[in-house]
């Protein structure tokens, strides 16, 4: 079993742009939906997910926060544009972007389509309390805050958010 330690954050800026060593493609989606979540039917995520030329299946349990189990596994990219047709709520598109900074290696997802304009970066930890140095372009953090996580987005699109 896999445990996430997950910190997210806005992204303020655009300085991490010419940091970034890498940029991966995704496109996913989700068996389930997050009213499910809210109404306790369902204890975890499942999400498909096409990353650049490969594919993966995941599950996430549903704890708010920064800690999470998180089980994933590859299958065949084939096996998951099916899958992907077989989602509920739209699909989140967006780009990866790998930024090294302060020891840590970022995350920082630009998201396209029905998102458009939500930039977010994520950190993954050893541990809960580990210290880690902000970059300049980080902005609030919205870890506890369940509209940003993809699930989420899936279902309630940032383009429908009240300004």
């Amino acid at each position: 079993m896999g445990i996430e330690i997950e910190r997210k954050f806005l992204v303020a800026g655009d300085g991490w742009r010419a940091a970034a060593h890498a940029v991966v493609p995704m496109a996913q989606g989700y068996i389930n939906d997050m009213g499910a979540m809210d109404r306790g039917e369902q204890k975890a995520s499942v999400r498909v997910r096409i990353q650049g030329d490969e594919a993966f299946l995941n599950l996430k349990s549903r704890e708010l926060g920064h800690t999470r189990q998180e089980f994933d596994y590859r299958i065949p990219v084939d096996d998951a544009r099916a899958l992907l047709a077989l989602c509920v709520g739209g699909l989140v598109d967006k780009r990866r972007y790998l930024v090294r900074h302060g020891g840590h290696l970022w995350e920082v997802d630009e998201f396209l389509g029905d998102n458009a304009g939500l930039v977010v970066a994520e950190i993954e930890l050893d541990h809960a309390d580990e210290a880690f140095e902000r970059p300049d372009w980080l902005g609030s953090e919205v870890t506890d805050d369940p509209r940003y996580y993809n699930l989420a987005l899936a279902s309630h699109p940032y383009a429908r958010w009240a300004r």
